[in-house]
């Protein structure tokens, strides 16, 4: 018997970033698109502001004792708060007030955002140029000022929403790489190698583990392919977000094995661009490979909707504010036609 999973509550929700830059305007479309029971409102991202509204840079100003500015290569690491980062953080206080205002009153699931501590470290870089991924002692240094940074940020999320039940997503887009030493140095002539997965895993474990002090749930989200399920589970987090069409057949055991052991799925079917799009018209043929794949594992079907829930393949920061809002919709609709017609 499959275990239940802890978002058995929650069809639909959004990856986190959405376009334009007015806070408000987002903050009314993830909360509307998943009114009444529709989905899981998350807490928006919105990149097109500029430096410091993007993931890495709004995660940088959740550190701790751990600062960051912007050079041309990107984000490098900082001694003190200089104007990205105070900015970063003054965006992120703007864009929850937005969500605060639409969220009076709410009590179901509420999702936040933020980069997790290996890709945050792929991404950032030492004094020098060089990634901190580099370093293994900077690497536990980013880690445990992440862990401490979410701690506070979290708190502040529960006394603005107090009714809702709190989701962490720590965003993993580099995961992979990092694994498989494939994140590529400041020169671009080599590649740092590989992370232990034991060392990985633990750091993942530890700033996971501050979302478990406030009894709330965790997801890992990545939108690149091979993602590592097994040592996302292992790790802790209690779903995990992933492209659909990047599944190979290689990973559908361990899909099948998440699902059994009650790990929620956050299935990327939706595009998150017009581009990628042939029409938002059909929301049953959008989780029809779903279905498929639930009965080539063998999997009951009536656990779908407890098992199951519809996101866009990735942001929807590159797409039209109207698409956004469509695709959100959608993935609502989606959910709804699974969950009424699983077989």
């Amino acid at each position: 018997m499959s275990e239940k999973s802890k978002f058995s509550g929650c069809p639909a929700t959004g990856i986190g970033s959405m376009p334009g830059g007015d806070a408000r305007e987002a903050a009314k479309t993830v909360t509307g698109s998943f009114a009444d029971g529709l989905g899981m409102p998350h807490l928006a991202e919105l990149p097109a502001r500029g430096p410091g509204a993007d993931m890495i840079g709004r995660t940088i100003g959740m550190l701790v004792e751990m600062y960051g500015h912007v050079e041309p290569s990107g984000w490098r690491i900082s001694d003190r708060p200089g104007r990205d980062t105070r900015r970063a953080r003054s965006w992120l206080g703007e864009d929850l007030d937005a969500l605060e205002e639409f969220t009076q009153g709410y009590e179901g699931l509420l999702k936040v955002q933020a980069v997790g501590p290996w890709t945050l470290a792929a991404a950032l870089e030492l004094r020098g140029g060089e990634a901190m991924l580099g370093d293994p002692g900077a690497c536990r240094d980013l880690a445990g000022s992440l862990a401490e940074g979410l701690r506070g940020h979290l708190a502040e999320v529960r006394r603005r929403m107090p009714g809702a039940r709190i989701v962490l997503q720590l965003d993993e887009p580099s995961l992979t790489s990092v694994l498989l030493g494939r994140v590529r140095s400041a020169s671009g002539y080599r590649t740092y190698r590989a992370v232990d997965r034991q060392v990985v895993e633990a750091a993942l474990r530890d700033v996971l583990a501050v979302q478990a002090e406030g009894d709330g749930a965790t997801l890992v989200h990545s939108c690149a392919p091979e993602v590592p399920f097994a040592l996302l589970r292992r790790a802790g987090a209690d779903a995990i977000s992933f492209d659909f069409s990047l599944l190979t057949e290689r990973e559908e055991e361990a899909i099948g094995e998440a699902a059994e052991g009650g790990t929620g799925l956050f299935l990327g079917v939706v595009p998150s661009t017009e581009a990628a799009s042939d029409g938002l018209s059909d929301p049953g043929g959008s989780v029809m490979g779903v279905r498929t794949l639930w009965s080539r594992l063998g999997l009951n079907p009536g656990t779908l909707a407890e098992s199951v829930a519809i996101t866009p393949s990735c942001g929807l920061a590159g797409a039209s504010p109207a698409y956004a809002r469509a695709a959100l919709a959608h993935c609502a609709r989606a959910a709804r036609s699974l969950a009424d017609n699983p077989e």
